[in-house]
Parts: structure tokens; sequence; C-alpha cells
């Protein structure tokens, strides 16, 4: 799977994270602080891999900033991006199983490399669910992307 991550800082969780998704096979691309001469302001970056999977070029992504709220706000700003702040493996499970979530977010303030390696584990583990209460929500989501006005 190509995965991009971003992070505006240059963080050993962050470090981390591109060491683990390459050691599960993934095709990493990296965004700001990780990828010299980029710009590491948490907006861009996170924006730049977002846009990667809503383009298509990757199939999901990683955002990071210090508390991931930031980097999870700017890139659910990009259209056909469902991204989620998780802080936890039970959090990473829902958000892709009932949320269908293509982007996780990541505080680099609040996670452990043990935890990185759970919540990851969750993340990969889980599959969005068929339910169709949960795949009309997804649908809605993907409704108001649409119906936004263009700026």
């Amino acid at each position: 799977m190509r995965i991009s991550v971003s992070s505006d800082m240059d963080e050993p969780v962050a470090r981390a994270l591109v060491v683990e998704l390459r050691g599960r096979g993934h095709e990493v691309v990296a965004h700001g602080a990780l990828r010299p001469g980029d710009d590491p302001q948490w907006a861009v970056c996170s924006e730049a891999a977002a846009r990667e999977v809503a383009d298509g070029v990757a199939d999901q992504a990683v955002v990071c900033c210090w508390t991931g709220t930031g980097a999870s706000i700017a890139a659910n700003k990009v259209p056909g991006v469902r991204a989620a702040l998780c802080a936890d493996a039970y959090t990473a499970d829902g958000a892709r199983r009932w949320n269908d979530a293509n982007v996780l977010a990541l505080s680099l303030r609040l996670t452990s490399e043990p935890l990185l390696k759970e919540i990851l584990d969750a993340w990969f583990a889980a599959e969005p669910s068929a339910d169709a209460e949960d795949r009309e929500n997804v649908a809605r989501v993907g409704r108001l992307d649409r119906d936004r006005p263009a700026p």
C-alpha cells in the first residue's frame, strides 16, 4: 500500500512511524519535516498528504502535528478525505470500521512508540463496515464534500 505521511516536526515518533510503515511493507511518501526542503507547517504538509489520498496517488495517509488536531482539521478540508484523530487502538478501529476513514491523524505529543504500533495494528486490521446505515453515513459525508461551494 502507498501511504503519504506528514509531520510538522521531526520528532522521534514521526520517524518511528515511517520506519514502522516501511517495516510492514508499505511504500511511504514523506511530507513536511520528514522531507528535507519541504514546508513543515502543519496545514501545508497535512494538506499535501491528504490531497495525495483524494487524488488517488496514495491509498491512505497519516498526518501528524503536536496535538494531531491541526493536522486532522487541515486534512479534512480536502474533499474526499475522512481523517480521524486517533489516540488509541479502539478509536482507530472504529474510525476505519464505521467511518471508512482514509487518513489517520496522530498527536506527536501523546503517541508513544508502543501505542503507535497498537494504533497501526488496529487501523490496518479493520475493514470498513458493510452495514447499510454506516455506508449511508459515509455517503452523506461525501455529499457534504460535493455540496461545498468552491472557494
